[in-house]
This record gives C-alpha cells, sequence and structure tokens, in this order.
C-alpha cells in the first residue's frame, strides 16, 4: 500500500493494489480492440495508452469497482472512465456471435447438439410502473432474463437479448425463434424441464426435455431415469453461466435492457477468451 504525501492534510486518499485474476491474453484482446478503434477514428491522444485503459476497464468489469475509485487512482475523472467503459463494451459486443452463425459454427466442427437454459441477472429495484415488469416471481426478485446456449463442454456460444425479469423461459426462446436456427443448422438441443412444449415438432423433436409428472401420471421409473439422463447432460450449461458470473458486474446490474444485452455480448467475449474446455 502506497500513501501520498498530502494525506495528512485530507486532500487525497490512499492509492493500493489490486490482483486482477485475468490472463494476459484477455487484456492483449481488449487493448488491442481500443487500439484499432482509436486508429480507425483518428484520436490523436488519450489521457492514458490503450493498455491501462484496457486495465482500467477490465478491472471495473471483473471485481465491480467505483468508476470514481477507479478515476482516482489513475488520475482522471469518473466520467472518463464511464466513457472509457462504454466504449469497451461496444467494441467487445461487436465481436459476440449470432446466434445462427455460432450454431454452423458448432455444425462445421462435427456438433451434433448444444445445451439451452436461462438464468436471471438481477438488477437494482426501481420505483415506478416501468419497473414491474423486471420482478420475477419464480426468483422473487428484480432483474433481466437471458437465455444461453453452450456446448457439450460447457463454453458458452451465445447469449440473448435482454427480457423482463417475469419473462417465461419457453416465449423468450420463442421469440428467438431457437427451434428455427437449429433445424436449419441440423442441430439439437438439451433443455430442462421449463422448456416443455417449446418444439412444434413432435415427431422430429430437436427440443429434448425431461418428462413432468402430473397429479394422475406420475412417471415411470423408465421415465425418471430418462430424466436423469438429461439432467446429467445439461450440467455443463451451469458451468458456462458460473464463467459469465464471475464477472461481479453482474452483482446486480444498473443499466437498462438495451445496455445490458450490450454487457452481457461483451462479457461473453471476454469469458469464451479466459475459459475453454
Amino acid at each position: 500500500m502506497r500513501k501520498n504525501t498530502s494525506l495528512a492534510e485530507g486532500t487525497e486518499g490512499l492509492v493500493y493494489q489490486c490482483r486482477l485474476p485475468l490472463s494476459s491474453a484477455t487484456l492483449d484482446l481488449v487493448s488491442g480492440l481500443v487500439r484499432a478503434h482509436l486508429k480507425k477514428i483518428r484520436s490523436r491522444w488519450r489521457k492514458l495508452p490503450p493498455g491501462r485503459i484496457a486495465l482500467i476497464v477490465l478491472a471495473v468489469l471483473r471485481h465491480d469497482q467505483r468508476l470514481s475509485d477507479m478515476a482516482g487512482g489513475n488520475g482522471v475523472s469518473a466520467s472518463t472512465v464511464r466513457r472509457w467503459l462504454l466504449e469497451v463494451i461496444g467494441l467487445l459486443a461487436a465481436q459476440a456471435p449470432r446466434l445462427d452463425r455460432a450454431l454452423k459454427k458448432i455444425a462445421r466442427k462435427g456438433g451434433v447438439v448444444v445445451l439451452l437454459d436461462g438464468t436471471l441477472v438481477h438488477t437494482r429495484r426501481r420505483a415506478g410502473n416501468e419497473n414491474r415488469a423486471n420482478y420475477s416471481g419464480k426468483h422473487k426478485a428484480h432483474g433481466l432474463l437471458f437465455l444461453a446456449l453452450t456446448d457439450e463442454r460447457g463454453n458458452l456460444v451465445w447469449i440473448s437479448a435482454a427480457r423482463p425479469g417475469r419473462s417465461s423461459e419457453i416465449t423468450t426462446a420463442r421469440h428467438n425463434r431457437i427451434t428455427t436456427r437449429l433445424r436449419e443448422a441440423g442441430l439439437g438441443a438439451l433443455a430442462d424441464l421449463g422448456f416443455v412444449g417449446l418444439d412444434d415438432d413432435p415427431d422430429a423433436p430437436v427440443i429434448v426435455t425431461g418428462r413432468r409428472a402430473t397429479r394422475g401420471h406420475p412417471l415411470t421409473d423408465a421415465q425418471k431415469e430418462a430424466n436423469r439422463l438429461v439432467s446429467r447432460e445439461r450440467a455443463a450449461n451451469e458451468h458456462g453461466f458460473a464463467d459469465l458470473k464471475n464477472w461481479r458486474i453482474l452483482t446486480k446490474v444498473r443499466m437498462n435492457a438495451r445496455h445490458a444485452t450490450t454487457l452481457l455480448r461483451a462479457l461473453l467475449v471476454l469469458t469464451n477468451a479466459e475459459v475453454h474446455r
């Protein structure tokens, strides 16, 4: 820890170092995007070089550091850090794959199945009628719903646009035309019971889910075993979500749905740069 000389006068605070658990390849990726962007817009000068800008933005994303804290420790203003953050998030999100391209890439590599699931990313609770749609009765919290696809090993390949927290997973999947895209790519998908009824072609389904018991029709032993097999194969999907939520800025998102979509897609690119099974 390093103390500033004017600390006794109360004009400045303490500056400390914090370890950022990311690879140098991720830093090189972000700094390269910043450097190319500055060249494209012919920006001749920035307060800090691209490598430092990338490091500051990654610290905000990984540790959810306050912008004012990062600004004070690097000799810039909080508004400058915010501008850099939004700029880098936009550059990273532009690298995220579209659904059809992601599925075709898996098919070209010889893949036959992907894993489909949804997650709620918690948001700040705000007053007003417009925020009521973000309340999820299932999770008893405010948030935004995202669907994600992973490969069989749990690597994230695609993430949907944000939907209000009260939306159902099956409705969100229909909104994104996932079954149509899977058929076009020649792939199938494993999903949980929240997606029962999603597939519109029961004779040749591309969405495989478990069986749901009803009051008058309990599951047979064979159906229970089939459910266990589906759950076992789907377990890798949870690893993908866990990798994504290691970025602590997702602890409670402070952005609206449009900016949250951009943020999640940027973090998808960073997650894939860090983790590959």
